[in-house]
């Protein structure tokens, strides 16, 4: 219930800071529902705000390799598929996560609390100092002394959340391939915040001109501790300077354009993570937005993070309506090379709440079929997926999509270059099948989740709720 819990944390703090008078807020998130769930509720209550996450864990390591939470659950696949033994398990389960801190790659939870840097919502290094250092603990005391000269300036929430500043998250997200969820959260964010700016529409625009300068685990074996040593967010905004808008006010209670400027680098820079736009690591960005006849409005792909030679795959569809279908089927054997994996009825009014599609992604990778194999869903994928997926499909099943009319064995084309998401079937089959086609009960018609399953918009509107859906 992913966006549930994200629209359940905006609501019960917005209620809570409007409830008790504050002045100003201090949101301490860390996780990949609370940070854009309390961004959203900053945006409503509009008040001075400084967000302080927890931080990132280190690595783990294991056999020679850093090792991160994804680790984890391709090790059960590699168990399922007999080329891992339970001791090996065994040893990923005390060493992939060795300290407190939310995952240490650029998966959703790091993603969203680097943009919140890049948005100007949080003090410099907010994204990616380390929970386990004492700089975490410095962060928090300037954060608590930065939330007093807010208030006394008057700088609230929204001079901060604008269109200029969100654009340049956009950016951001496209220069160091943060997650997929990104996209939802910050159109849910720009919602709320009542801002004109049309998230999904530029991230397809900005895709095409913004390089990838940053590359760290699930792309890479490098870790979100190996980018923050490597000049982190700052080093990032820096080398994107020229193509951002530094006019912004930010919660130091400067502009962009002067943080950039006065910042100090705690180390030298390595050039290992965080590359200039001189030397990309891509000239596009590592976030795509594909569309064709199986997503009118929308899919989301995230090509960063996978090998080129996957950015075209054409495959058979074995469909399945739940993730647990899905993952029974994985790892029985039951999908092959060629497959397209089509998990429906997970979109935020099926799922509901648009679940994470982490253990069919990660069982295919740990069996070794993430070359082969491509997996396209109405739902979500975590931030820690890699090779060819595409997301938040919309319109979503539950809605009449038609990811809800494919068969087995229909041929399916991902086609990321030309941004295109193809069912092979002649439109009239697609047409009949539609008209055929009958809208399933919710899974709760009553309670806060049976609110979502009727409220909910679809991923491309960021899965909010919208009330004039009543």
């Amino acid at each position: 219930y992913s966006l549930v819990t994200r629209d359940l944390i905006a609501d019960s703090t917005e209620a809570m800071a409007l409830a008790h008078q504050f002045d100003a807020l201090v949101m301490v998130p860390n996780c990949d529902k609370n940070v854009p769930g309390l961004l959203m509720a900053a945006a409503r209550i509009n008040v001075p705000t400084v967000f302080v996450s927890g931080g990132p864990m280190l690595a783990g390591h294991v056999k020679g390799q850093k090792r991160s939470l994804s680790s984890m659950f391709e090790a059960v696949g590699s168990y399922a598929a007999g080329t891992m033994t339970e001791e090996d398990v065994k040893e990923f389960e005390c060493k992939v996560c060795p300290t407190c801190g939310s995952c240490s790659g650029m998966y959703t939870a790091n993603s969203m609390n680097c943009l919140t840097e890049a948005i100007g919502m949080a003090l410099r290094g907010n994204g990616t100092i380390p929970a386990v250092y004492s700089a975490r603990l410095r962060l928090a005391k300037q954060t608590g002394m930065k939330i007093m000269e807010l208030v006394e300036k008057n700088i609230t929430a929204r001079q901060i959340i604008t269109d200029g500043a969100i654009r340049n998250a956009i950016k951001a997200c496209l220069a160091m391939s943060g997650s997929t969820n990104a996209v939802m959260h910050l159109t849910a964010i720009a919602y709320e915040a009542e801002l004109g700016i049309k998230v999904l529409n530029e991230f397809d625009t900005l895709s095409d001109t913004t390089p990838q300068l940053a590359k760290m685990n699930p792309a890479c074996k490098y870790s979100i501790v190996d980018f923050y040593k490597d000049g982190g967010v700052p080093l990032l905004m820096e080398n994107l300077q020229s193509m951002l808008e530094t006019d912004v006010m930010t919660v130091t209670a400067h502009t962009l354009a002067e943080n950039i400027r006065d910042h100090k680098y705690l180390y030298p820079a390595t050039g290992l993570v965080n590359h200039t736009l001189d030397d990309p690591f891509g000239y596009t960005g590592g976030v795509a937005v594909l569309r064709g006849n199986l997503a009118p409005d929308t899919g989301i792909t995230k090509p960063g993070a996978f090998d080129k030679s996957l950015h075209h795959f054409k495959g058979e569809a074995i469909c399945f309506d739940s993730e647990e279908a899905a993952e029974e089927a994985i790892l029985a054997g039951k999908v092959h090379d060629g497959h397209v994996v089509v998990i429906r009825y997970e979109g935020p009014k099926g799922g509901p709440g648009m679940r994470e599609m982490l253990n069919p992604t990660s069982a295919i990778a740990g069996m070794g079929l993430d070359k082969d194999v491509a997996l396209i869903t109405d739902g979500r994928f975590s931030g820690t997926n890699n090779g060819c997926f595409v997301g938040h499909i919309s319109p979503e099943a539950a809605e009449g999509g038609p990811i809800a009319i494919v068969h087995d064995g229909d041929l399916v084309e991902i086609d990321v270059d030309s941004k295109k998401l193809e069912l092979l079937v002649p439109q009239e089959e697609i047409e009949a099948r539609l008209k055929q086609w009958k809208r399933p009960e919710p899974k709760f018609k009553k309670g806060w989740l049976g609110l979502y399953c009727k409220l909910a918009a679809s991923g491309s509107e960021g899965g909010v709720m919208k009330f004039d859906h009543l």
